[in-house]
């Protein structure tokens, strides 16, 4: 089954699909996680894409409870900026209007694996 973005619901408005990565924002987001995986800090990842928000989450270990996640909530963006990087415990590291600027964040940072 393949998604008509211009497809009108029940009501005749617009259908909503899921919240996605563009190609050019997810090599930006690849280019993060494989550094860091070369660096030994990351291990897996997941994507998920809902309504409102995609979300990219970083984990140490599989079983293991996302490290950081990188969300883009669209409906933000006129106001504190569809992007966020959010670590553990649901901080959030850094907020902005465009991706390359919020994932800074892992640069400015020395990561250290505490156990």
């Amino acid at each position: 089954m393949s998604f008509d973005p211009n497809a009108a619901g029940p009501d005749g408005q617009p259908q909503q699909g899921p919240v996605f990565f563009h190609r050019k924002e997810l090599d930006l987001i690849l280019r993060v996680y494989g550094r860091m995986v070369a660096a030994g800090e990351w291990r897996d990842y997941a994507m998920i894409g809902h309504k409102d928000v995609a979300e990219f989450a970083v984990f140490r270990r599989s079983g293991d409870a996302p490290l950081y996640r990188i969300e883009k909530r669209p409906a933000l963006q006129t106001r504190q900026g569809q992007w966020a990087v959010i670590g553990e415990g649901g901080v959030v590291l850094r907020r902005g209007r465009e991706l390359p600027q919020v994932l800074r964040v892992f640069d400015s940072r020395k990561f250290q694996i505490v156990e």
